[in-house]
């Protein structure tokens, strides 16, 4: 029997829709919006983004008036969708925020920190049950190959004091036995697991219990800048607002434009059923760190509470960054990362799985939050994490409406927040290239040749695209 036959059967009664939105505990969405009404401050899109911005308003001066609408219902985007490997970096990893900002890391370094300690403090604040881990993060070296990856990001962690510890082959081994890991690199501290979806949820309760006015349901149709303040359009009423946050990232709704500079991009993920007690003990995985590895198409794992294994990273793009493609709602794009989860866990071949699904990556040239201006600065962009958004968001909103209230915040003024991504070709040219990319990405550690040269120009041109991690 092969992989690829295995890959078929673990597929046949899979559920095509996220593990972590499938759950009894989602709550109510709240209603739509029926009618004319104002704000101070109106933010579009209920992610992380979103909430964490409403939860910052209100916390900074109770009395602001702040509505949220979402065009579907809570955390349904990517806030729903991802691994939730949590990360103290605000700007998608060590080494991405050391190849766009080398002049501002350790104030990066701090603030990311410090966002994550208050990350801590305000889920324990609002006492939000959602199944949070602190086992740290793991970078695998695959094969002998992946070790001067492991040993590089090592000297960075090192350099910017986290608690990071180079593993042999062994003790990698010792820590999730795969036959593939060479080699380890354990972040030890400020760094783990959540559940996304009871994280989105309880943001929610916590922002609606100081005030703010949740509309699901609701999407912006148009906007118009009155000088000063927007009146934003929805199916059934409308905003007159002082100011406006889009927190849309890869759906990028409030403006044409903004996707002149962000990309959606697919991330796809499968989650097994519950591991037995044999397994567990074969897999090892005590600490249940969230995990990354050094493959060029670079796949993330981690486990769930009840012990089941998430398992992603093959990216995919769709013409017109279509964000919910009905081919990814199919087993077909599925195949391959299961080939790799059997390939990494090949005492787990055959193992079923019960959910599969892909989510919106906003794709920049710079892979990290960026704030674009509308509107004489009446209405900001927030967006275009490319993973890591689980905790950078939070930090991306309270910067995000820094910018947007002019409040003098010293972080307003570091260069991520004073740039913008570059450019980024409009269709076909996009889709063409994003093909190519991803067949390159996909076959480049195996067969090599004319990939290496491609990969290279694409990172040139500013595509870090060997780096996506979630």
């Amino acid at each position: 029997m092969t992989t690829n036959l295995h890959a078929k059967q673990a597929l046949l009664k899979t559920k095509f829709f996220p593990y972590w939105l499938d759950n009894e505990a989602a709550p109510e969405p709240e209603p739509v919006l029926e009618a004319n009404i104002k704000c101070d401050l109106l933010i579009v899109g209920a992610g992380f983004t979103g909430l964490w911005a409403a939860i910052h308003a209100k916390e900074a001066n109770p009395e602001r008036d702040v509505v949220i609408i979402e065009a579907q219902s809570i955390a349904i985007g990517a806030s729903g969708r991802p691994a939730a490997i949590l990360s103290t970096s605000v700007m998608h990893g060590l080494a991405n925020a050391n190849r766009l900002f080398p002049e501002d890391m350790d104030e990066l370094e701090r603030l990311g920190k410090e966002n994550m300690d208050c990350f801590q403090a305000t889920i324990e604040r609002y006492n939000i049950d959602c199944d949070i881990e602190w086992g740290g993060e793991l970078t695998v070296a695959i094969g002998d190959d992946g070790l001067p990856d492991i040993v590089s990001e090592h000297k960075l962690y090192t350099k910017y004091g986290h608690d990071a510890h180079l593993l042999d082959k062994e003790a990698t081994q010792k820590e999730i036995n795969s036959p593939l890991f060479h080699g380890g690199l354990w972040s030890k501290k400020r760094s783990g697991t959540v559940h996304p979806a009871k994280l989105a949820w309880g943001l929610k309760k916590a922002a609606m219990k100081l005030g703010v006015r949740v509309f699901e349901n609701t999407p912006l149709e148009s906007s118009t800048h009155l000088k000063p303040g927007v009146l934003v359009v929805t199916p059934q009423g409308s905003i007159k607002a002082n100011k406006v946050l889009l927190a849309t990232n890869a759906f990028a709704a409030g403006s044409k434009k903004i996707t002149r500079r962000v990309s959606a991009i697919r991330d796809r993920i499968v989650v097994s059923e519950p591991l037995t007690a044999a397994q567990m003990k074969e897999i090892g995985w005590q600490n249940r760190q969230g995990v990354y590895d050094t493959r060029t198409q670079l796949n993330y794992m981690r486990l769930t509470a009840d012990n089941r294994i998430l398992f992603g990273g093959r990216l995919g793009y769709f013409f017109n960054n279509n964000t919910d493609p009905k081919a990814d709602k199919t087993a077909d794009n599925f195949y391959p990362l299961v080939e790799n989860f059997y390939k990494t866990f090949p005492y787990l071949t055959g193992i079923k799985f019960s959910h599969a699904w892909s989510g919106p990556i906003a794709l920049t040239t710079r892979m990290a939050v960026h704030y674009q201006h509308y509107y004489q600065g009446d209405m900001i962009y927030a967006g275009g994490y490319s993973g890591f958004g689980v905790t950078a968001t939070r930090f991306g909103a309270r910067v995000g409406l820094g910018v947007l209230d002019q409040s003098g915040i010293p972080e307003v003024k570091l260069k991520f927040a004073t740039t913008l991504p570059g450019y980024i070709p409009p269709e076909p040219f996009r889709w063409i290239g994003a093909k190519i990319t991803m067949y390159a990405l996909d076959t480049l550690d195996e067969k090599g040749g004319w990939r290496k040269p491609w990969i290279s120009l694409v990172e040139k041109m500013g595509f870090p695209v060997t780096q996506n991690e979630q």
